[in-house]
């Protein structure tokens, strides 16, 4: 008998497997958090292998056990990692004091930018999810965008200039039909989200049935551990006594507090903004 997650895993393994038909030259876009993690392990589990390159945006400002945390998993995986830095920015001093918006858009957007430009990917795959962001909730499974990086839904068929016969297959998604749209015209690149669907309990429960060594940032020390991870000047740890995967789990079903709590204010503001951008 299925159960919840078999259930959520299957659906994920679905649409990994529809991005190795449908694109050329895929990638997975990780940050290395839990969400990002658990659909690397899922991408494993559907192919024997990571069978796209791991794209990691590096801004320079991550924690150090981020990066070692990274490196660790790169060789217990095996995937090919690519490590990108917007180095003209870097050199220019671009960082958080130029204001979090600037950053963010130069570090991360602007990055992504030159690694489209240099690798040719026609796709990237990432580990948001609707519960994490009131943004991210409004994405889609198949998610093109234009050459400017804003979010393009519309679709033509296969043959040149005909209707697809549905105004927008992004559309059948959200209505249970699980139609995917993937076949877009005059696209700079498509964003998949095959996570979208999972909740943050969702994953923690994963990473408990299959043993999933996260990073140890989300485990409490000292009365505080970190819910979701970014960079150092935008990130901080919450009051938590949670330092097992099960406690982390017992307490997610108890608190009101939002998963990005600890994010900056003011980058979770300018979040619409950033990703009308091509922010992820």
């Amino acid at each position: 008998m299925r159960d919840h997650l078999n259930e959520l895993e299957s659906k994920t393994i679905y649409i990994l497997r529809e991005v190795r038909v449908q694109f050329k030259n895929p990638a997975f876009l990780c940050s290395f958090g839990k969400d990002s993690v658990t659909m690397l392990y899922i991408a494993k589990k559907a192919f024997g292998e990571i069978p796209f390159p791991v794209v990691h945006l590096d801004t320079g400002f991550k924690f150090p056990e981020m990066y070692a945390y990274r490196d660790r998993l790169q060789k217990e995986l095996g995937f090919k990692l690519i490590i990108a830095r917007n180095e003209d920015a870097s050199k220019k001093g671009m960082g958080p004091e130029k204001g979090h918006f600037e950053c963010c858009n130069s570090l991360k957007t602007d990055n992504l930018k030159q690694v489209i430009a240099k690798y040719g990917f026609d796709a990237f795959i990432l580990g948001i999810r609707r519960d994490e962001h009131g943004i991210r909730a409004k994405e889609r499974y198949f998610s093109p965008r234009d050459n400017d990086f804003k979010w393009k839904t519309s679709r033509m068929s296969r043959k040149e200039g005909t209707d697809s016969g549905l105004e927008s297959l992004q559309d059948s998604e959200m209505s249970g039909w699980d139609l995917y749209a993937s076949v877009y015209k005059d696209s700079s690149h498509v964003r998949i989200h095959p996570l979208l669907h999972w909740s943050e309990i969702d994953v923690w429960s994963y990473i408990k049935r299959n043993n999933i060594k996260v990073n140890p940032m989300y485990f409490a020390k000292e009365g505080k551990r970190f819910r979701s991870l970014g960079c150092m000047p935008c990130t901080a740890p919450m009051e938590s006594n949670a330092s097992t995967v099960e406690e982390i789990i017992k307490e997610l079903e108890e608190t009101q507090v939002e998963e990005r709590h600890g994010r900056l204010s003011t980058k979770e503001h300018n979040m619409e903004k950033l990703r009308s951008l091509g922010y992820m």
